[in-house]
């Protein structure tokens, strides 16, 4: 079953984010995420707002959460740590 990897970001540090990005997107999309939206407008409705929003689709749940954890994503993610403010899940599709 499908499943998508969802950020909002409060980005705080500009160059250790682009080091992360630059580096995360190849990690996921060797682990078979697809991104379906990175940046761009966001409307806020609810909650927080966080400027940067991102929803990457993954074929499973399994996969998706093997990407994070994989040695790729995790050498990108470290770029990011002090860099931003995040708020990250993985949810099944329906």
């Amino acid at each position: 079953m499908t499943a998508y990897w969802m950020s909002k970001v409060q980005i705080t540090d500009e160059a250790g984010y682009g080091e992360y990005a630059k580096r995360a997107g190849p990690a996921i999309e060797k682990h078979g995420g697809r991104f379906l939206a990175r940046g761009g407008k966001c409307v806020t409705l609810e909650g927080d707002e966080y400027p940067r929003n991102v929803l990457v689709e993954f074929a499973t749940l399994d996969q998706a959460v093997a990407c994070y954890h994989s040695k790729e994503y995790q050498e990108a993610w470290a770029f990011q740590k002090d860099a931003a403010d995040r708020l990250v899940c993985i949810v099944e599709g329906i």
